[in-house]
C-alpha cells in the first residue's frame, strides 16, 4: 500500500498553529503505522469543496477545528450520537459512495483527561460552565453522562446558555444563570468554554463561586489559558487544570476510530506539557 493511501489531515481557518499533525504523527510512531497528516487550511466558502477533494484524492480521515465543526456536521450523512447531540464534528471519516461519517470527541476527550489524567471523580459534583459555543455543547452533554449532580451554563449571551440548557432538556440537573448572577452559588468544579482569553477580556467573575477544593479547567492551554488561569489562582482554586490534555485525549479517541487501535497518551501529552 501506497503512503498515498494512508493520507488524514486536520481542516482549520486558520490552522498552521494546530498540534494536530504532531500528535498523530506521534501516536503513529508509537504503534508503528506509517501515515501523513497535514494541515489544510480553508475559509468557510472554501470548506466543503476542500474536504470533497481530500477525501476523492485518497484521504483516510479528518479532524475539523474552528470555525468548521458545524459545517463538518451538515456535510455528513451519517452521524454519531456524540456529534448529533451537539450539532458539530471534529472528525469526519469516509463511507463507500463517497459519504461521511461525523463525530465528535470534544466531550470524551475532556471527561478522559480530567477523570483518569487528573484523577478528579465527576459524580455527585456541581459544576459551573462558562460559554454556549461549540465545545461547551460537547462538555456539557459529557459533563451530565459522567454523573455530575448538577451543571450550571452561563454565557455573556444569555439566550444561548438557555438553548443549550433547553436541548440537554433535564432541568433538574442542568439550568442557567446571568453571567453577573452567581453570587451566593458555590461550584465543585468550573470550566471556562469562552473565548475570553484568546479575545483578552477578563473573568469578573465573583471569587466566592469557588470552594477549597474546587478544580478549575481552561479549554485552551498556552497563553489562551493565562487569564483564566490568573482569576483561578486568585479566587483559591485548588486545582487548575488547561486543555492541553484534552486535545491529545479527543486526538487519541479519532485516531482509534481511524485505526482500531488506542496509542498511549501520556509520552504524547508529557512531551507536549515541556513546551506548553
Amino acid at each position: 500500500m501506497s503512503a498515498e493511501a494512508h493520507r488524514y489531515a486536520v481542516f482549520g481557518h486558520p490552522i498552521a498553529h494546530s498540534l494536530s499533525p504532531e500528535i498523530h504523527r506521534a501516536f503513529a510512531a508509537q504503534l508503528g503505522i506509517r501515515l501523513s497528516y497535514e494541515t489544510i487550511d480553508a475559509g468557510p466558502g472554501d470548506f466543503e469543496a476542500a474536504v470533497r477533494r481530500f477525501f476523492a484524492d485518497g484521504g483516510l480521515g479528518a479532524n475539523v477545528t474552528l470555525p468548521h465543526k458545524e459545517a463538518a456536521f451538515a456535510l455528513a450523512s451519517e452521524h454519531s450520537e456524540a456529534a448529533a447531540r451537539v450539532g458539530a464534528a471534529n472528525s469526519l471519516t469516509p463511507l463507500v459512495g463517497g459519504k461521511l461519517h461525523a463525530h465528535n470527541t470534544d466531550g470524551s476527550g475532556f471527561v478522559r483527561d480530567i477523570t483518569e489524567r487528573h484523577s478528579l471523580d465527576l459524580r455527585g459534583h456541581d459544576a459551573l460552565l462558562l460559554g454556549a459555543g461549540g465545545a461547551a455543547k460537547a462538555v456539557a452533554w459529557a459533563l451530565l453522562d459522567a454523573g455530575v449532580q448538577t451543571l450550571t451554563i452561563v454565557n455573556r449571551t444569555p439566550e444561548r446558555a438557555d438553548q443549550l440548557a433547553d436541548a440537554i432538556g433535564d432541568p433538574a440537573r442542568c439550568h442557567t444563570r446571568y453571567w453577573d448572577g452567581l453570587d451566593g452559588e458555590c461550584f465543585d468544579l468550573v470550566v471556562n468554554a469562552t473565548s475570553i482569553g484568546v479575545t483578552g477580556g477578563s473573568f469578573d467573575l465573583p471569587m466566592s463561586i469557588l470552594q477549597d477544593h474546587s478544580t478549575c479547567y481552561d479549554l485552551c492551554y498556552g497563553a489562551a489559558a493565562a487569564s483564566f488561569k490568573g482569576w483561578a489562582t486568585a479566587a483559591g482554586a485548588r486545582y487548575f487544570r488547561d486543555g492541553l490534555g484534552m486535545l491529545v485525549e479527543q486526538a487519541a479517541d479519532a485516531f482509534e476510530r481511524w485505526h482500531g487501535t488506542r496509542p498511549d497518551t501520556d509520552p504524547v501529552y508529557d512531551a507536549l506539557r515541556q513546551r506548553f
